[in-house]
């Protein structure tokens, strides 16, 4: 058994989380990010506080903060229910149990909300999704995309990869997508015909370790970048 979702859902991680799940340097820190499809991670509002630039994009931001955490506490039970029912398929490190793990999502999305208005007006926080990206070429240094591509290659096609990770790769300088599994627990297929396909077009990869696994056995991230 594993975790049934018939649709994306609003769960945000911490600055903590990707700086785990993307082994994010200092170096890295200081960079122009661009985060695809942050949803109500509370890592821009943590780095922005810090004096780091991150600009997420999600179709979450056309929705105001009370609809967002409308939509999340309509899903929040269901999940938590689920991970309870599948206790073997989670590493139980970073979260130490399900309850935890409601918790620390509960956390990133209010430190979300309590910079989401500001943030929108500061365009920190921008309406859009993948495959088409509002920005111009090589605009950010680092692109990061956390449990949406791969993780739902049950919804969404390996075309629609093949076309998020190549605009991905033409705004930012280098990609990073965690994690490489998907809801079931497998490696997702999609993997290596959209790495041979971004290899013909000149864009490189490689598969790195992490130190953030909670999915059991997803504690690998993808990055692309120029040779």
């Amino acid at each position: 058994m594993s975790l049934k979702l018939s649709e994306i859902v609003p769960f945000g991680r911490s600055r903590r989380e990707y700086e785990l799940m993307f082994n994010l340097s200092e170096e890295d820190c200081q960079q122009l990010i661009l985060g695809c499809g942050d949803g109500p991670a509370s890592f821009n509002a943590e780095m922005t506080q810090a004096g780091y630039n991150v600009i997420s994009i999600d179709p979450i931001y056309e929705f105001s903060a009370k609809e967002i955490k409308r939509r999340f506490e309509e899903v929040v039970d269901d999940i938590i229910e689920q991970v309870k029912a599948t206790p073997k398929n989670w590493t139980w490190s970073y979260h130490q149990n399900p309850e935890d793990l409601r918790q620390n999502r509960t956390k990133a999305l209010n430190i979300f909300l309590s910079d989401y208005e500001k943030g929108r007006q500061e365009k920190h926080y921008q309406m859009g999704a993948l495959p088409h990206l509002p920005f111009e070429s090589y605009q950010f240094q680092l692109g990061l995309c956390s449990h949406f591509l791969f993780l739902y290659s049950d919804l969404l096609s390996l075309e629609f990869h093949l076309n998020s990770i190549q605009e991905m790769c033409r705004v930012a300088q280098e990609v990073r997508v965690f994690p490489l599994l998907t809801l079931s627990l497998q490696v997702s297929s999609y993997i290596e015909p959209v790495r041979e396909a971004m290899a013909k077009i000149g864009i490189q990869s490689c598969i790195e370790q992490t130190n953030y696994e909670f999915q059991k056995g997803g504690n690998q991230m993808l990055r692309f970048f120029r040779a």
